[in-house]
């Protein structure tokens, strides 16, 4: 497998024609009738977008695309070899490896932006959203890759909201070790009994016992609490059900070890494992922590929610569009490499357009996946939320569709363990359930696009 990067001068959507601003400004304020665009526009007269790569974004997107070519990939069957001898659930030797190599490059934490909440003991890279963007494509092309510098699912959320949320004691016990690398975390939020797409619909109980939470319920898809590392849990469930809808909910931080969590089974993704990390069903019973693990204070977990996640869902487009990337090279070269009934099989044209396809398709996520890394980093994630909730729809499913017509370019090695596409397939399915299904996301477009309309004059 060769990567490539076709970022290395430009994003490649041709030169970019400099328009009057304000010009831009009106066009996108006819386009989009609220106050985000309005705002966005008023950033982008201050920084006009641009599709030149800065220089900075260029030699961080070299560094990262040196290491992978160069302690990465050569990884990749090491990785493989380690990860099947053995307990399932275990750290991989040469991941614990390439983490150290990564860190004393200076290529760690590069998902963290800039923040009002940090500070000079708990700094990332100091990168935007769109600069860390064609990063986390690069690394996206292995699936454990973006861990080797620190920047993996769930603990990126997770250290977000340690950042943002987390008192000074938090921080120091478990944001300091999770920046380090030393330790990983999960996060507990869906649940079995009920319909978790409606987070109100959460029952486990977090119930204020003297100094005390006592914390009752039963979670599942609770990725990482099969690593043996995970050390901390944040826990999302009602702490007054007679408050408001969105403010019954509030989240807890569980140390992983507490008295009263019992994991009762790992949940296999098409029959895939997912170890190291791994998918968990977890029985909280009586669980107590002291009542200074609360975060942000009771009441406010919608607020948390809506803050982790938006960043997390457009890390996994980001690496999304890394992985159909690495679908398309593969597809490409086992056309090419095959003859069927008398000519290469890439010479049919069926093919041809499935190629041509993949490659608009990738272009098309890849410009809003920008577009939203920009908007999140000029007006903040509540005002990209139209953006991040249509790549969040978009980007799988350009991604499956591309996997799909590798495996089928594979035949029947495309379904076994060979070409790693059948693993691909899996998890990029689960990516139009995780951090929200898509029709909860195509519900909220909509109801964005209807909102604009919602007080103009009828026209006959």
């Amino acid at each position: 497998m060769r990567m490539t990067h076709r970022h290395s001068g430009r994003y490649h959507a041709g030169r970019h024609r400099r328009a009057d601003t304000r010009d831009n400004s009106l066009a996108v304020n006819r386009l989009r009738g609220d106050s985000a665009a309005k705002v966005f526009a008023q950033k982008c007269e201050e920084r006009p977008m641009d599709f030149n790569m800065s220089d900075r974004q260029r030699e961080w997107l070299n560094r990262v695309d040196s290491f992978m070519h160069k302690h990465v990939l050569p990884a990749v069957p090491i990785y493989r070899q380690q990860d099947e001898a053995g307990e399932r659930w275990k750290a991989i030797p040469i991941l614990e490896d390439l983490k150290k190599k990564a860190r004393a490059e200076g290529l760690w934490n590069m998902f963290m932006p800039p923040s009002a909440h940090e500070d000079d003991e708990f700094r990332g890279a100091g990168l935007t959203n769109l600069e860390y963007a064609p990063l986390a494509e690069q690394m996206g092309h292995i699936g454990w890759a973006s861990e080797v510098f620190n920047c993996s699912a769930p603990d990126t959320g997770n250290m977000e909201v340690l950042m943002r949320y987390g008192t000074k004691e938090h921080k120091k016990k478990w944001l300091r070790p999770l920046m380090d690398g030393e330790i990983r975390s999960a996060f507990l939020m869906t649940e079995p009994a009920v319909a978790s797409s409606d987070a109100t619909n959460i029952e486990t109980s977090i119930k204020r016992d003297g100094d005390h939470y006592v914390i009752n319920g039963r979670k599942w898809w609770s990725s990482g609490v099969g690593d043996p590392r995970c050390q901390v849990l944040i826990v999302m469930g009602k702490t007054d059900t007679s408050a408001p809808r969105h403010q019954q909910q509030s989240q807890v931080l569980v140390p992983r070890d507490a008295k009263g969590i019992t994991v009762e089974k790992m949940l296999p993704v098409f029959g895939f494992d997912d170890a190291p990390h791994g998918h968990a069903q977890v029985l909280l019973e009586d669980v107590r922590v002291p009542v200074s693990n609360i975060l942000l204070g009771e009441g406010r977990g919608f607020e948390i929610a809506q803050g982790r996640l938006g960043p997390g869902r457009i890390h996994h487009c980001m690496r999304t569009i890394g992985k159909a990337e690495e679908a398309l090279e593969k597809m490409v070269k086992r056309l090419s490499s095959r003859t069927a009934f008398g000519k290469k099989i890439i010479e049919y044209s069926i093919w041809e357009q499935r190629i041509a396809e993949a490659r608009t398709d990738i272009e098309m996520n890849r410009l809003l996946c920008l577009k939203a890394a920009d908007m999140m980093d000029k007006v903040g994630n509540k005002s990209a939320q139209l953006e991040i909730a249509m790549i969040k729809v978009a980007a799988p499913n350009m991604a499956l569709k591309i996997i799909d017509n590798a495996i089928q370019a594979f035949g029947a090695a495309g379904v076994s363990d060979d070409a790693g596409l059948a693993r691909d397939y899996a998890s990029m399915r689960t990516m139009r359930l995780a951090d929200g299904p898509d029709e909860v996301h195509n519900r909220a477009i909509a109801r964005l696009e209807l909102r604009k309309y919602a007080n103009a004059p009828t026209t006959h």
